[in-house]
C-alpha cells in the first residue's frame, strides 16, 4: 500500500498570501505547501483522503486515472471545498463520499446542486455515506476504520487502514480511541507549529507526546504552518523515525 502527500499545509497553505517570512520566501519545495489531502493505493483500489481548494492541481500533478471513493475527516472549507472537480472521477460511476453527519450536511449546503433529483448534467455524481466512529467498512480491497478525534471542541474522523493511521486538523484524543491506535506502523498526524499553544490544532511538541504513547515506526506530520519553520532546520530538529512530510512525497506501507 502506498501513499502520496498531494497537500501538506493549513487552512490558509504556504506561501502565506502577503507573508514575507523564511519559510514563505524559501527555494526549498519542501516548505511550499498546499492544502492536506492525501492518496491511498494498494494497487487495486485508490482512495482520496480530504478534498479542499488546491484539488485540481494537486490530482493534475500527481497524474491519477482513477478515485474508488472520497474519505473527509471534517467539514471545514480547506478540506470539502474541491468536490466540484471530482467530476472527471464521475462520469462512468457515482464516487461515494464517507463523511460523518455534519460534514454530509455541509457537502449538501455547498453542493446542492450534486443532489437534485433532477441533475443539470456534468455534475458531480456522488452520494455521500455516514461513517461511524470504529466501525469498519471496506472501499475496494482495504478496509478503513473511522476513529473520533477532536478539533477544538468539534468531533472530527481520523482513518485508520490496518498498519497506517491519518490524522489531521487534531488537538486532542480521548485515551479510549488512543488505545485503538496500538499497532500502528506508520501515523501521519497534524503538527500546526512547533511549540507555540493554539486552540484548534497541536503543536510538534505535543504530536510527540502522542508518538510516545503509540510508538510507530514512522510518523509524517502534515497540515503545517509557516510558523513551522524550515523544512531541513526542523527535520534536523526531531527524533528518528519522526518526519515533516512534504508535498508529493510518497510513502510505501
Amino acid at each position: 500500500m502506498k501513499l502520496r502527500f498531494l497537500g501538506t499545509g493549513t487552512s490558509t497553505g504556504v506561501p502565506e498570501i502577503g507573508c514575507k517570512c523564511e519559510v514563505c520566501t524559501s527555494s526549498d519545495p519542501r516548505d511550499s505547501r498546499l492544502r492536506s489531502s492525501a492518496l491511498i493505493d494498494d494497487g487495486n483500489t485508490v482512495i482520496l483522503i480530504d478534498c479542499g481548494p488546491d484539488f485540481r492541481m494537486q490530482i493534475l500533478k500527481a497524474d491519477v486515472k482513477k478515485i474508488d471513493a472520497l474519505l473527509l475527516t471534517h467539514k471545514h472549507y480547506d478540506h470539502i471545498v474541491g468536490i466540484d472537480d471530482l467530476r472527471p472521477f464521475t462520469s462512468a460511476k457515482e464516487l461515494p463520499i464517507y463523511a460523518d453527519r455534519e460534514t454530509e450536511m455541509q457537502i449538501r449546503s455547498f453542493f446542492p446542486y450534486c443532489f437534485y433529483k433532477v441533475k443539470y448534467p456534468g455534475v458531480a455524481n456522488i452520494a455521500v455515506r455516514s461513517v461511524v466512529n470504529n466501525t469498519p467498512f471496506k472501499v475496494g480491497t482495504i478496509e478503513v476504520t473511522p476513529l473520533r478525534v477532536f478539533h477544538g471542541m468539534m468531533p472530527i474522523t481520523a482513518y485508520r487502514f490496518g498498519k497506517l493511521a491519518y490524522i489531521t486538523d487534531m488537538s486532542y484524543i480521548e485515551p479510549s480511541e488512543l488505545d485503538k491506535l496500538q499497532g500502528v506502523e506508520v501515523l501521519v498526524m497534524n503538527a500546526l507549529r512547533f511549540s507555540k499553544p493554539h486552540m484548534t490544532h497541536q503543536t510538534v511538541l505535543e504530536a510527540l507526546a502522542i508518538v510516545d504513547k503509540i510508538k510507530p515506526r514512522e510518523v509524517y506530520f502534515t497540515h503545517m504552518m509557516h510558523h513551522i519553520g524550515l523544512h531541513a532546520k526542523i527535520e534536523k530538529c526531531l527524533p528518528p523515525g519522526v518526519h515533516l512530510a512534504y508535498d508529493g512525497l510518497e510513502i510505501e506501507i
